[in-house]
């Protein structure tokens, strides 16, 4: 069984607002004890009091590494964003077709212009991100495959990094955190050497680029 120490970590670490919160010392322990004894109790299935929640959540802020802005290293060239509107994302089970049908599909996707489409493998799914134009020929090709999941109406904004971000610590976790205090909700990421390109719904793309910007003109 959890301990009350390690039950209230886990609830913390899961939350971009409590674990920079605590970490700067911003948060009434007291409150908050109060405000997590409830799910703790439910979590535990026993009595927890206010003090030893209040002791678990000041021995987590004491180890907890001083919190700081992490620097983002963009790009050197001016104006890194970029956007890509009208996308949807299919998400099918693999199987051992999957590769023959990923062959066909950027075989055939490659002479429309002006389209995207990228294919990305896991360990049982792979997930087939695509201009809306190109949804029947997906369709057609993975016709026979099983469908785990289909998200329309989807934007891609790219934020384009310097080389060396990938020997800089946190710097994904400091636009992540941004994006979350923000309330903005990503379906998906994608990172490639100097890109990181964050899939989000269409409807959340302008306060997205709201917080992007402002990195970019730091």
């Amino acid at each position: 069984m959890l301990s009350i120490a390690t039950k209230v970590e886990q609830i913390v670490m899961e939350s971009a607002f409590l674990s920079e919160g605590l970490g700067r010392g911003l948060l009434n322990l007291s409150e908050l004890a109060r405000q997590l004894q409830p799910q703790l109790q439910t979590d535990l299935w026993k009595p927890v009091g206010q003090a030893a929640v209040v002791m678990a959540l000041r021995r987590l802020a004491e180890r907890m590494p001083q919190q700081k802005s992490g620097e983002i290293v963009l790009a050197h060239r001016a104006g890194e964003l970029s956007t890509r509107s009208e996308l949807m994302i299919f998400t099918y089970r693999y199987s051992d077709q999957t590769y023959a049908c990923q062959r066909q599909l950027l075989a055939l996707a490659a002479p429309q212009r002006g389209t995207f489409i990228t294919v990305t493998r896991g360990v049982n799914e792979v997930m087939v991100i695509c201009s809306r134009s190109l949804h029947a020929l997906v369709e057609e090709v993975f016709g026979e495959e099983q469908e785990l999941a289909r998200l329309e109406r989807v934007t891609a904004v790219t934020l384009h990094l310097a080389p060396e971000t990938c020997y800089t610590p946190g710097v994904y976790h400091a636009i992540l955190k941004r994006l979350a205090w923000e309330r903005i909700n990503l379906i998906n990421i994608i990172c490639t050497y100097t890109e990181l390109t964050l899939l989000l719904e269409a409807s959340q793309t302008g306060a997205a680029f709201s917080v992007l910007s402002k990195i970019v003109a730091q």
